[in-house]
């Protein structure tokens, strides 16, 4: 053997494709380490919730202890999707070497994160949709059907229960003593809130449950709702579409959204719809908000105020059984003749409005004198020119200052 010098060959190929796999392990990539461990992680989360649901006739104990099991299980698998967030695409964008996805994955990250300090628990709650959301992106990808069907039942179950936390917890914040800025701020969470869950996790309840009757109930909403979904909005289309959000959220979020919030929601929509009739200076488009505002009005009191049964003020719930008796017999010329039914509506919602309105007199002196050019072209009020009554003083020329609560003598 030492004189004809034995050699072994080996195959070249065969250890470079074994080295390239050792690498893929050991480097924190989307299929190495961290995603072979958050795979292993879902499935157990998976399972454990098919056991969660298989326990409601389960004794107590042993029930608690599934469910116990099964939030273990979901927190272990949080936390894996977290450390490759961390891991992985934090070291990709640092060196530079990330995708765009992963760029922008990154920076809604860091965007819930900058929450914990203020907001603890919308931070908990946002933080647990992000990577649920993370990681349902990854099981599409994966493009296995069994594995999809599987999962998406877990996902909308879950992201449902944190979207009703979340919106509980700004329920919540409304009714502490805040600025109008800080309520504004809310409002427009609670809407974007609705409207993440009805773009990413209605859909998934819908074909899960077709027989479902809330669902049938709000599918006119929706459809409606889909027309906002693509092309630019103008502050008009983003009022609408707020409206129609929170009219599915009567239905699909009631305990999550009480009543009271979804009555300050739908004022703050009014509020919206009548300073835009103010700013704009087009006569097309200004219609156009007029139309949306008596849109809101209907909607109102359709789907909340009708169903009102609290009132702070006796007073006020008096005056609006009358307002919506009255509502109630305009309703019946509907099919009988349209155009009678549009009209008197109007004027009906046109009386309320300057009733609510003249409260603040000095913000809405514009909209006031918008709606009673609207009551006279409708005939519910007869102009007399040259005559006018501010403060029981006689004033020769008509003054343009608001703060002087300027009226046109009319006659109703």
């Amino acid at each position: 053997m030492e004189e004809k010098s034995l050699r072994v060959y080996a195959d070249k190929k065969f250890f470079a494709k074994l080295t390239n796999t050792i690498t893929k392990l050991l480097i924190p990539t989307k299929i190495g380490i961290n995603g072979m461990l958050i795979s292993i992680k879902r499935n157990n989360v998976l399972k454990a919730y098919d056991n969660y649901l298989e326990c409601e006739n389960e004794n107590p104990i042993k029930k608690d202890e599934i469910e116990k099991k099964y939030e273990d299980t979901f927190s272990l698998y949080l936390e894996a999707i977290d450390k490759h967030m961390m891991d992985n695409v934090y070291k990709k964008v640092k060196n530079d070497t990330a995708t765009v996805f992963e760029r922008e994955a990154l920076s809604k990250y860091y965007m819930v994160i900058h929450l914990k300090d203020n907001e603890y628990l919308e931070y908990k709650y946002r933080k647990q949709i992000f990577l649920i959301q993370l990681d349902y992106d990854t099981v599409k990808e994966l493009n296995k059907e069994k594995l999809i069907d599987r999962y998406e039942h877990f996902y909308a179950s879950r992201m449902e229960a944190l979207y009703k936390k979340l919106l509980k917890n700004y329920s919540i914040k409304l009714s502490d003593d805040l600025e109008q800025r800080d309520k504004d701020e809310i409002y427009n969470k609670i809407f974007a809130t609705v409207e993440e869950y009805i773009t990413d996790i209605l859909p998934i309840k819908m074909k899960e449950e077709p027989d479902n009757q809330i669902y049938k109930d709000i599918l006119s909403d929706y459809k409606n709702f889909e027309r906002f979904t693509v092309g630019k909005l103008d502050q008009n289309d983003v009022i609408e579409k707020n409206m129609i959000l929170l009219g599915i959220s009567r239905k699909l979020f009631t305990h999550s959204l009480p009543l009271v919030i979804a009555e300050q929601c739908y004022e703050k929509l009014l509020v919206d719809a009548r300073t835009l009739i103010m700013d704009t200076k087009i006569s097309r488009k200004q219609e156009k908000a007029y139309g949306l505002l008596i849109n809101i009005i209907d909607d109102y009191n359709l789907r909340l105020l009708s169903t009102k049964i609290y009132w702070d003020k006796p007073a006020d719930r008096e005056e609006y059984k009358k307002f919506y008796a009255e509502y109630k017999k305009i309703n019946e010329l509907k099919e009988k003749n349209y155009m009678e039914y549009s009209k008197n509506k109007e004027i009906l919602f046109l009386k309320r409005e300057l009733k609510i309105v003249y409260n603040n007199i000095n913000r809405y002196c514009r909209i006031i004198k918008f709606y009673k050019r609207k009551l006279v072209d409708l005939g519910a009020m007869r102009e007399l020119k040259n005559s006018f009554i501010s403060e029981g003083n006689y004033i020769k020329n008509k003054s343009e200052v608001c703060e002087k609560e300027i009226k046109e003598k009319v006659v109703i």
